[in-house]
């Protein structure tokens, strides 16, 4: 059994015009979206053995925030160039060419996530927002055979879907 968790980096700034797309940093409602997801994940989410990440900056760091709140460390992290803007094709690429891992995260970007998980769910999705997570159990023994895989979704969080969690109680 296996599982994998898509992630969509962050919201990133346009504000820094003058860089290239690659190398825009996380703006503020996504460094704001990313810190309430990473705490979200420590507590709900079991912690993957190996996660992949776009270098583009905005899913560098949306990967390195994460990474923080499950507590590993950050050479656990995998950079891979080929995620930035993959197509369905090339992440099913990274995700079977992966070692024998049993829980594999993936950070990367759309159009290429929304369609990777559309390959996967049966009903689909219109869009995987900026910092969202949709976790899938494979019934699979080994990456390379994902395409004989059957999947079950296991959660989707959204910033916007855990907003409605109340607040923590505080101590008295």
């Amino acid at each position: 059994m296996k599982t994998l968790y898509i992630v969509r980096h962050a919201k990133s700034s346009w504000h820094f015009n003058m860089l290239k797309d690659h190398d825009r940093p996380l703006g503020s409602r996504g460094r704001k979206q990313v810190l309430k997801m990473s705490k979200h994940l420590a507590k709900h989410v079991k912690p993957p053995n190996q996660i992949i990440t776009s270098t583009a900056s905005r899913a560098f760091y949306t990967a390195l925030f994460v990474t923080d709140a499950w507590g590993i460390d950050e050479n656990m992290l995998t950079l891979n160039d080929a995620l930035y803007h993959a197509d369905q094709r090339t992440l099913l690429d990274i995700i079977r060419g992966t070692g024998e891992t049993d829980i594999l995260a993936i950070f990367g970007h759309n159009p290429g996530l929304t369609s990777l998980i559309n390959y996967f769910h049966i009903n689909g999705i219109d869009n995987l927002p900026t910092c969202a997570i949709m976790g899938f159990t494979l019934d699979i023994k080994n990456w390379r055979d994902l395409n004989s895989a059957r999947l079950r979704p296991k959660f989707y969080y959204t910033p916007r879907s855990i907003e409605d969690y109340p607040p923590p109680k505080e101590a008295n």
